[in-house]
């Protein structure tokens, strides 16, 4: 008897299931935190020279000035005025001070002349009316450094792509539960403890790192979701997003009550601890033990999941010498990422999926680190950009099997694009940030669609790596967004017109993909080619089918939805 097989004895959600999955869903909630921290950790304020001159200068009693106008007004003497109609970062008010001006000719009330010469400022003074210190104070990163945040952060999603490959390989080595316990709860420690001495792109490889320790946790994903029976697997895919999005919002509080970046790092770095705690509690992989030929322990573990669901299993689950023969030596050959590109419709989905992850990739990070623009108070918009991500992955969910994938996927996509470009015509404030979180939903929606969809084009020979290859384009997405959202000071717009057209563009080409909602799916890499074209002979799955489509998208136990928000 197969694994698949014994899901009918155990049955598709049972108690166990559900303390199991419910445990690794809440992996999510940290992970999400620290995927988004630097909106907080690295927030942008008002900022402007520091001038040494007129430090301990007090206003004459005569000119009748508070302290706050007379620091006004000191301000004003050394520094040219603000220009209100540019938002960018590097302009005169904020970094340059006129060069001629000292304490003497502010005391003579010498009032500055737009000729006086100019030079760059050395240091800077923050306005900490709402952040009381964040990154970019510390380390002055503005004007000429402005671009290093953007470069932390890609380093981020860098370190999570190459942690995802280095750090995952082990994890499938040593198995789930012998390699992943220690490690990523110790490395989680090293953000708050290197942040106190380390600059910025040293403290931000940090957090790369130990985020990525963080994620390893996810592969205990795993077992939360192998046990989980064909009428649930779609629900058990999905719902740990809702995890996500919890913690998305949670986080706007804690930084709403937390204004010290430092404090910060370490309130949302600590809580990892709480995994140690795990290791008793969440399962091997039975999969995994089973393609390794450990019959006895796999058969512990669905024993004990029998016993607290209080159903009966066969007296002999397993045979040790046929799931050998089965499961390892005669078990076929994965195929390849050549595969996915050596006949031209292949070919050509690959490469439509390809952008579409990226895209979305691109796209959920971009106005997702970009909520602060939006001219409303930034804990609020934060907030409200993450609790508009659950009616999306509800309402995704409920259309997809209503109205297909295709037109889901492009509909979103492109709702998400033209709501994007609407954000460039419409005022700063409440109604800019409604029309931005219309582009976060569809976003949002579309993320969930692709995942869905990919791994029922992708035949089952190829469907872990195409999937896998497909978390790459998403990570590479992750990559660009903050350095696209710095192209701003070229043209403020530009990065909205960048999302608005990707997104557009990547929603009409998945016209071009097949549909397939009630198709079977394809099983080969022959099916697979001619999966979609037009003398295909496409037919409506049967409850078989839909089993097979579900077995095929277990190939890669290590493989997380929940990695592709990086």
């Amino acid at each position: 008897m197969k694994f698949d097989d014994v899901l009918g004895y155990l049955g598709d959600f049972g108690v166990y299931q559900k303390r199991i999955y419910f445990m690794v869903c809440l992996i999510a909630i940290p992970c999400s935190i620290h995927q988004l921290a630097q909106v907080f950790l690295a927030a942008e304020t008002d900022h402007w020279c520091s001038v040494a001159q007129l430090d301990g200068i007090v206003c004459p009693e005569s000119w009748n000035l508070t302290s706050e106008q007379c620091e006004n007004a000191k301000r004003t003497s050394m520094i040219p005025p603000k220009d209100d109609d540019s938002d960018a970062d590097n302009d005169e008010h904020h970094c340059y001070r006129y060069k001629n001006a000292t304490g003497e000719s502010f005391l003579a009330g010498e009032v500055p002349s737009p000729s006086w010469p100019l030079e760059a400022c050395h240091s800077w003074e923050y306005d900490t009316t709402q952040y009381k210190t964040t990154i970019i104070h510390e380390w002055d990163l503005v004007c000429s450094d402005k671009s290093k945040p953007a470069l932390s952060q890609s380093i981020f999603f860098g370190g999570v792509l190459f942690g995802s490959a280095v750090f995952g390989s082990l994890a499938d080595w040593f198995s789930n539960t012998e390699y992943v316990p220690a490690l990523p709860n110790c490395l989680v420690l090293e953000e708050p403890a290197l942040g106190w001495c380390y600059d910025s792109y040293n403290r931000h490889w940090t957090e790369a790192t130990s985020d990525e320790s963080l994620k390893l946790c996810h592969i205990w994903t795993d077992p939360g979701t192998e046990f989980v029976g064909p009428s649930r697997r779609t629900f058990a895919g999905i719902a740990i997003e809702f995890f996500w999005a919890f913690g998305y919002m949670a986080f706007a509080g804690i930084a709403y009550f937390i204004r010290k970046w430092r404090i910060l790092a370490i309130v949302i770095s600590v809580p990892s601890l709480v995994f140690f705690a795990y290791y008793p509690f969440i399962p091997e992989s039975v999969r995994w033990l089973l393609s390794q030929g450990k019959v006895k322990e796999a058969e512990r573990i669905i024993k004990k999941a029998a016993k607290v669901n209080k159903v009966t299993l066969p007296e002999n689950i397993f045979d040790e010498k046929y799931l050998k023969q089965e499961n390892v030596e005669d078990a076929p050959k994965r195929g390849t990422v050549i595969d996915l590109f050596r006949t031209p419709n292949m070919c050509k989905k690959t490469l439509n999926l390809l952008f579409n992850w990226f895209v979305n990739s691109m796209v959920y990070y971009g106005l997702s680190l970009s909520t602060s623009d939006l001219g409303v108070d930034d804990y609020i918009a934060f907030f409200v950009s993450g609790a508009i991500e659950i009616p999306a992955y509800v309402l995704s969910i409920f259309f997809i099997d209503y109205w297909g994938r295709r037109l889901n996927l492009c509909g979103t996509l492109v709702l998400g694009g033209v709501a994007c470009l609407l954000t460039i015509l419409t005022p700063i404030g409440v109604a800019r940030t409604t029309v931005a979180m219309i582009g976060k939903f569809g976003v949002t929606a579309s993320f969930a669609i692709v995942y869905i969809y990919s791994a029922e084009i992708y035949p089952t020979p190829v469907r872990s790596v195409g999937m896998g290859l497909s978390s790459v384009a998403a990570r590479v997405g992750g990559i660009l967004s903050p350095f696209i959202l710095e192209i701003e000071s070229l043209w403020k717009h530009l990065p909205l017109v960048i999302f608005g057209c990707s997104s557009i563009a990547a929603g009409l080409l998945a016209l071009f993909l097949p549909e397939t909602n009630g198709k079977q799916l394809p099983e080969s890499l022959a099916e697979g080619e001619n999966f979609g074209k037009e003398n295909s002979n496409s037919k409506i799955a049967t409850p078989l089918d839909v089993n097979i489509e579900v077995k095929s998208g277990e190939e890669n136990p290590g493989y997380d939805k929940a990695d592709d928000k990086v």
